[in-house]
C-alpha cells in the first residue's frame, strides 16, 4: 500500500508521542481510530520496536512485547524506581507475584473473560496472597524446583521472603500486628500499580482495575498459555479441594 506524506507524518507523530510518554490522547487517538492508513502505519512503527499499540477509551498505550523492545523497563530500573535501595530480584518477583494475585482475584483465577469482582480491599488482597503462599507450600521441594525451571519464578525464595516479612511475633496480644510488614510491602505494590495506571482507588481502601488493565489482561494474559499456566499452578490445590467437596 502506498501512503501519502500527511498520513506518514500523522503516524510518526503518534508513534513519537507514544515513545516519549507511553500514552497518547486527543487528536492522536481520533486519527488512529478513524484513519485506516494512519492506524496501519502507527502499528507498523510500533511493531518494529517489538511493541503493541492498544486503545483504551480515548487513549492509546504503548505496550512492550518482550525484553528486546527498547521500551522494556529492566528489573534494575524497576527496583530503583519502586523498591527500597537494598531490594533484590526476589523482592521484585514478590512484587510481580502480588500483582498477579491482585488481578487474579478479579478474574476468578483467570477462568473468566470478564472481571467478576468490582473492587478489592488491601485486607482481602493480603488474605489472598497468604492463601497463594500456603498453596505453594503444599508442593514438595522437587515439584517447586521443577516449576521454577518451567516458569522462571523462584517459588521457594518467594515463600521464604514472604515468611520473613511476618516479623512481629512478640506476644499473642500483638498477633494482629504480625502482618504489618506484609501490609507495608503490599502498599509498595499498590503504589507501583497506581504509578502505571493499572489500578485506581474507588473508595476508602477499595481498589479496582483500570480499563487499561482489563484490555491488557484480555489481550495478553488470556491468550498466553505461559501466564495461564502460572495461575493454574498457583490455584491447583484450591481447585482440587473444591472438586473433592463437590463429591
Amino acid at each position: 500500500m502506498r501512503y501519502n506524506q500527511e498520513d506518514i507524518f500523522k503516524a510518526f507523530s503518534i508513534f513519537t508521542e507514544l515513545a516519549q510518554k507511553g500514552v497518547a490522547g486527543g487528536d492522536f487517538v481520533k486519527s488512529y481510530k478513524v484513519e485506516e492508513a494512519v492506524r496501519a502505519l502507527t502499528d507498523h512503527f510500533v511493531s518494529m520496536n517489538d511493541a503493541d499499540c492498544i486503545v483504551v477509551g480515548q487513549e492509546l498505550y504503548l505496550i512492550p512485547k518482550s525484553k528486546l523492545s527498547p521500551f522494556h523497563i529492566s528489573n534494575e530500573q524497576l527496583k530503583k524506581m519502586h523498591l527500597p535501595s537494598k531490594a533484590t530480584n526476589v523482592d521484585l518477583y514478590l512484587l510481580y507475584f502480588c500483582t498477579i494475585v491482585f488481578i487474579g482475584c478479579f478474574y476468578n483465577s483467570y477462568t473468566t473473560k470478564e472481571p467478576t469482582l468490582d473492587f478489592l480491599t488491601i485486607d482481602r488482597w493480603l488474605l489472598e496472597v497468604n492463601k497463594r503462599m500456603d498453596s505453594l507450600k503444599e508442593h514438595d521441594e522437587e515439584t517447586l524446583k521443577e516449576k521454577e525451571k518451567e516458569y522462571s519464578y523462584r517459588w521457594t525464595a518467594l515463600i521464604e521472603k514472604w515468611d520473613a516479612l511476618d516479623d512481629v511475633k512478640e506476644t499473642a496480644s500483638r498477633q494482629a500486628g504480625n502482618t504489618i510488614s506484609r501490609l507495608s510491602f503490599l502498599d509498595t505494590v499498590r503504589r507501583f500499580l497506581e504509578h502505571y495506571e493499572l489500578i485506581e482507588q474507588i473508595g476508602d481502601g477499595e481498589y479496582a482495575l483500570t480499563e487499561k488493565t482489563k484490555v491488557i489482561v484480555g489481550r495478553y494474559f488470556m491468550e498466553q498459555e505461559f501466564n495461564r499456566g502460572i495461575m493454574e499452578f498457583l490455584y491447583s490445590f484450591e481447585e482440587r479441594e473444591e472438586h473433592y467437596a463437590g463429591h
